[in-house]
């Protein structure tokens, strides 16, 4: 519970099971995350094996995330978490 156990970090994680998507793409997907708090909950994931950060040499810079290994290990974690909240929301 300690790598996923805040409010964001599986939120970042579970969009990112679909595959990885660009910094600003995953953050507008986040509704209500700062930028500070987006920015630490990444490199807290990151720290902890759960994702790869990829910074492509461009102007203006890109960077991707994606699930590592680790990350994708708690798929079925993430989808059965969803599966209950939309289940929970229809009562």
């Amino acid at each position: 519970m300690s790598l996923i156990g805040t409010k964001w970090k599986p939120l970042i994680l579970f969009h990112l099971l679909e595959g990885g998507l660009r910094s600003g793409v995953l953050q507008k997907k986040i509704l209500g995350i700062s930028n500070k708090m987006f920015t630490q909950t990444v490199r807290e994931l990151e720290k902890d094996g759960l994702i790869t950060r990829t910074v492509f040499p461009v102007v203006p810079p890109k960077v991707e995330y994606r699930l590592s290994p680790r990350g994708k290990s708690l798929e079925a974690i993430l989808r059965s978490l969803d599966k209950w909240g939309l289940e929970d929301c229809k009562k």
